[in-house]
């Protein structure tokens, strides 16, 4: 099922839930291609394939898009490096070819991204909260609640429970992969198959990922000149404890499963 085209995601919440939204659906046929052909005839293909989703998002699944409007497409990533990846594609053909500290140096483009980035990470919380929170301590008193164990607090209000928001991270790629611009927005934790080697855990752990709110850079801020500062070479840390693997990528993989399994209790 798909979002209208002018839906806003936060009342989506109204009429479906959120996995129904970031959920794969089981019935749904696996994609044969990462790009489709545009109405012109020309493919989406290579650097340019994120172009597809920009122009029919309603063609794909929910497995894939998971909502869209007349400004932003919000997708699941194809290849998620944490336990929830999702990319914002901003639509308009006047600055989505840009590369990102360009189009996003104009103060008008930068604050409807960042206003619509902020619903999308909203999104992701909630996701979060529904595929971990039963795993969660702090969020013990809420899943008690709604299990029927326990009284909801003053009020009769719902305990809040854990911070997921404050586990979702927001920004773009120094040198992005993909030609269109887009948002990476995704769970803090690293924990993915298709995590596979270190510059997929450096893009997202060094300053090559620059955050969102760090935007638009100073003139000379040395994340204008990631090949002078050979992030995607730098040792790996782990986010979560700071533990150096060096280069040893495999050693750092069982680490972050060993992370994944503390922090999700937290």
């Amino acid at each position: 099922m798909h979002a209208s085209h002018t839906l806003n995601p936060l009342e989506t919440f109204s009429h479906m839930t959120v996995a129904e939204l970031m959920a794969p659906k089981r019935k749904t046929p696996p994609e044969t291609n990462t790009a489709r052909p545009s109405r012109s005839g020309n493919p989406f293909k290579d650097r340019l394939g994120l172009g597809a989703y920009l122009e029919d998002p309603a063609s794909y699944p929910s497995s894939r898009v998971i909502y869209h409007n007349e400004d932003f497409v919000a997708i699941n990533d194809r290849y998620p490096k944490a336990t929830i990846h999702t990319l914002l594609l901003p639509r308009s053909s006047k600055y989505n070819l840009l590369h990102p500290f360009d189009a996003l140096d104009d103060p008008e483009v930068l604050a409807k991204v960042k206003t619509e980035t902020q619903r999308l990470k909203a999104l992701v919380a909630k996701e979060l909260q529904r595929r971990l929170g039963t795993h969660s301590e702090s969020d013990a008193h809420r899943q008690a609640v709604l299990d029927g164990d326990a009284e909801p607090d003053q009020g009769g209000e719902l305990p809040e429970g854990r911070d997921w928001a404050a586990e979702v991270k927001a920004g773009v790629h120094a040198v992005p992969s993909m030609r269109h611009l887009h948002v990476h927005v995704f769970s803090r934790d690293m924990f993915s198959e298709a995590l596979r080697h270190r510059k997929h855990y450096n893009s997202f752990n060094t300053p090559f990922l620059v955050d969102l709110d760090d935007l638009p850079l100073a003139a000379d801020d040395p994340r204008r000149n990631t090949k002078d500062e050979a992030y995607l070479r730098w040792d790996m840390k782990c986010w979560r404890c700071g533990l150096n693997f060096g280069n040893q990528f495999q050693k750092l993989k069982r680490h972050l499963e060993e992370e994944y399994e503390t922090w999700k209790k937290l």
